[in-house]
């Protein structure tokens, strides 16, 4: 029996936003909380002890992160070779160029001739050598259209149809290696990619436009005992026949993956038979606490009493609430930060909003049709806060549609008014921080 720890999309280096400076060591919390993270991985890995370790892809956020977090990523892994354990890292979308190719972050490992260190930067067929017997890993990294748009057989193909073509090619070349596999020998897929029947999260936009949707279907052959996967940050099981898994991230990268559990995989792996357990890590919480403060006589209260019901403390907190521009003065900001304190980061996020009364407002009733000029007199009519400025706003708005006209020859707009709220200019929203 052979055991596999299965980690993927480190991104070290990334949600310093989320962070602050640590004094004592002058890195960014959230550097330290990865890092932290990252060891704990390496610490099961060694403790288990495993037998080999692969890695999904995405090291870093880019392919040439700053020499200091390169450094950080090298000593978690140096361990693994201090203990003679084989690891395979493979390149992701993030550890590509921008031209998407190569892995100048992780390529480093292959130049240096580093044992037991298979970087998977092409489709390759690797038989390892492990303490308890031999794995046969393919590795699949990231790939793009890229890789074919500037050959003469794409000339006047629309994306899609090159996508078409360069899955077409993966078949073809994934079944060359498959045929080289010695069947006696179990064997594993490591693959960094978007397969078609995975949940997505923030992963998918941020290769938008870069990579393509590869079916199941191509990666849950039975030659597979294990298909290792990476890129997509949430946990997940695609297939049991094959096992096919998604180990997810292990750190939360952004307030999208507020509510996934983060964590890696062990898997027990023999000829024909595997087992697997996802195994949590403790990480740092994201917590976002939103509320409507525009009907609330005392706003200051319900405000605080809904940041005191949330744990907040050591938490990287996202403070989103709604409120009327006349109830800014029953704010108190040092009161809401000091609520907040107790937080690891927090951002605060107010949004002014004003509702148009209907019955104050007759003459924009529903289905009214009126000119943009007058929509505008009758609105600054009814707000006070806004009366003294209700001639040089009505002038300007003139000479916008005067401008307009001129350069168009003609201009016929109407305002049919619905019940949604209107929102303030940022520059007044800033008045609240």
């Amino acid at each position: 029996m052979i055991k596999i720890l299965h980690l993927s999309d480190i991104h070290l280096g990334s949600g310093f936003s989320h962070g602050r400076i640590n004094p004592e060591t002058g890195l960014n919390t959230r550097l330290e909380d990865f890092v932290a993270t990252l060891g704990r991985c390496i610490d099961r890995a060694l403790s288990e002890p495993v037998d080999l370790v692969l890695f999904g892809g995405d090291a870093f956020p880019d392919a040439t992160p700053p020499p200091y977090i390169q450094q950080a990523f090298a000593r978690q892994f140096h361990r693994l070779v201090e203990a003679g354990v084989p690891t395979v890292l493979l390149v992701g979308n993030h550890d590509q160029h921008s031209q998407g190719a190569g892995g100048a972050s992780l390529c480093i490992y292959r130049t240096l001739g580093v044992p037991n260190v298979i970087v998977g930067d092409r489709l390759d067929s690797h038989t390892i050598q492990t303490r308890n017997g031999a794995v046969q890993v393919i590795t699949l990294p990231w790939l793009t259209r890229s890789t074919l748009l500037t050959r003469p057989e794409t000339e006047g193909l629309s994306m899609s149809e090159v996508g078409h073509l360069l899955l077409d090619r993966l078949r073809v070349a994934l079944e060359g290696e498959i045929r080289k596999l010695d069947p006696s020998i179990p064997t594993v897929l490591l693959a960094h990619l978007m397969a078609d029947a995975a949940t997505y999260g923030a992963e998918r936009f941020l290769a938008v436009g870069k990579g393509f949707t590869i079916p199941l279907s191509l990666i849950t052959r039975d030659c597979f005992d294990y298909v290792a996967l990476g890129h997509v940050h949430r946990y997940q099981i695609l297939c049991q026949q094959p096992l096919v898994v998604y180990p997810g991230s292990i750190e939360r990268v952004d307030f999208s993956e507020e509510k996934e559990e983060k964590g890696f995989v062990l898997v027990e792996l023999e000829q024909g038979k595997v087992q697997m357990e996802f195994c949590p890590l403790p990480v740092r919480s994201f917590r976002t606490i939103e509320l409507d403060l525009s009907e609330e006589d005392e706003p200051q209260t319900a405000l605080l009493e809904a940041i005191a019901s949330e744990l907040v403390e050591d938490a990287v907190v996202r403070l989103i609430y709604q409120l009327r521009p006349e109830q800014i003065d029953l704010l108190d900001d040092s009161l809401i930060r000091e609520a907040l304190s107790s937080a690891h980061n927090y951002t605060i996020h107010p949004e002014l909003i004003s509702q148009l009364s209907r019955p104050r407002l007759p003459e924009l009733g529903i289905g009214t049709t009126i000119e943009p000029l007058q929509a505008l007199q009758a609105y600054l009519q009814n707000r006070e806060d806004l009366r003294d400025l209700q001639e040089p706003i009505l002038e300007a708005a003139q000479r916008l549609l005067t401008d307009e006209m001129a350069w168009s020859g003609s201009i016929g707009l109407t305002i049919d008014l619905d019940d949604a709220p209107l929102v303030e200019p940022a520059e007044t929203q800033l008045r609240l921080l």
